[in-house]
């Protein structure tokens, strides 16, 4: 949201426990009212974002129709089956249609983040102190995924590091990972540095914050990662995009952005099990990403790079 040009006020809501919360909530709430807002939508559908579009005042309030949240809302919208094969951004898109707003294009409503020049500086600085020259490819690759049924094998990950490496020496391959999975991200590295003879192609540079990691995105040649966060910060760049899906759909997680721009889907077809709710895996073994072979995503990457 930082950054945003469309975003006037950003107003980050505290989150802390017990009493304290309510009291927190409530201030929260008085100061939304305060603003005298002609519209508020909900975007998430929880109870407490239910609660303080309600308690915002608004005249015209617009949410999806859930039990026993439905009454905060002035303008109730029937929310998508979580499973159904429909983007979530066309479900959120729901949401602006009371409005009189039209259909959703990715082509003219891509997902948007804004570019930071001052994290882009500092992703150059940090790739030239690494070595890394301003000519050389560069590929990200994300290893984090919110949750196991995402989360491809780390052995996976690291025959993709090395045989893009093996097939160009000019290659540079970054890492990147959310906190819950640095020590995946640090084994994987090691791994694929005790295999290469060019260690120095899978670099060790450190983590990025959010500004950083898009602009790092936006200088690579080709995005790798699975269905989390990042793929969709990718989509507001114009990187060509290899998407690996587990028990989610290409249909509602795909890049949301110019189908002109390149991405490519590796899943595992269909099976019986998928999509899931990614409570429990029905046959216990994660089949849908782990019958995901690594040359399918290296095949993938090399088709992006040689258009670069």
């Amino acid at each position: 949201m930082r950054g945003n040009p469309h975003i006037t006020d950003l107003i980050v809501a505290p989150k802390p426990r017990g009493v304290a919360r309510l009291r927190e909530d409530l201030m929260l709430a008085r100061r939304l009212r305060r603003e005298r807002f002609d519209i508020a939508i909900d975007l998430h559908g929880g109870p407490r974002s239910a609660w303080l579009t309600w308690g915002s005042g608004a005249p015209r309030r617009i949410g999806y129709a859930i039990k026993g949240r439905s009454w905060m809302y002035t303008d109730v919208v029937p929310r998508a089956a979580d499973l159904a094969p429909r983007h979530s951004v066309v479900n959120q898109w729901d949401l602006v249609r009371p409005l009189g707003i039209g259909e959703c294009d990715p082509e003219r409503d891509a997902v948007e983040m804004a570019a930071d020049p001052a994290a882009a500086a500092r992703v150059s600085d940090r790739l030239r102190a690494a070595g890394i020259a301003e000519e050389a490819p560069v590929i990200v690759v994300h290893v984090s995924a919110g949750n196991p049924f995402r989360r491809w094998p780390e052995e996976a990950f690291c025959e993709v590091l090395v045989r893009l490496a093996e097939a160009d020496p000019r290659r540079r391959i970054l890492l990147t990972a959310g906190p819950s999975d640095s020590a995946a991200a640090q084994r994987v590295v090691a791994a694929a540095r005790g295999r290469l003879r060019t260690p120095e192609s899978v670099p060790v540079i450190g983590d990025w914050d959010l500004s950083e990691l898009r602009a790092l995105i936006a200088r690579a040649a080709v995005y790798i990662g699975g269905d989390s966060g990042p793929v969709h910060v990718a989509a507001t760049t114009a990187t060509p995009i290899v998407e690996l899906l587990g028990p989610t759909l290409a249909e509602r997680s795909r890049p949301w952005r110019s189908p002109h721009l390149r991405a490519e889907i590796v899943d595992a077809g269909s099976l019986p099990c998928r999509p899931c709710d990614q409570r429990r895996c029905a046959p216990g073994d994660f089949r849908c990403l782990r019958s995901i072979a690594p040359e399918r995503v290296i095949d993938a990457a090399e088709r992006m790079l040689k258009e670069v």
